[in-house]
């Protein structure tokens, strides 16, 4: 079982980079986002959605070992 969870991580991790990368080339317009009345430069599709993958997979990188020390804590008690 300890040896199926780095295969099964490594190969959702390649087919959503697979993904990114068929997009990018696919989708090369470029497109701004607005959030708020902040508004980005114009960058292609392709960038924008590898930026937001990186920055999903580092703050679930991050609040997954914090959720798992809360749920440890909360069944101490």
């Amino acid at each position: 079982m300890k040896i199926i969870s780095p295969i099964l991580t490594c190969l959702i991790l390649a087919g959503v980079i697979s993904a990114i990368a068929i997009i990018a080339v696919q989708n090369a317009t470029p497109v701004s986002i607005k959030f708020f009345t902040f508004e980005s430069i114009q960058l292609p599709v392709g960038v924008v959605l590898a930026f937001s993958v990186a920055v999903g997979l580092i703050f679930t990188s991050i609040l997954i070992p914090i959720w798992q020390r809360v749920s440890l804590t909360g069944e101490e008690e």
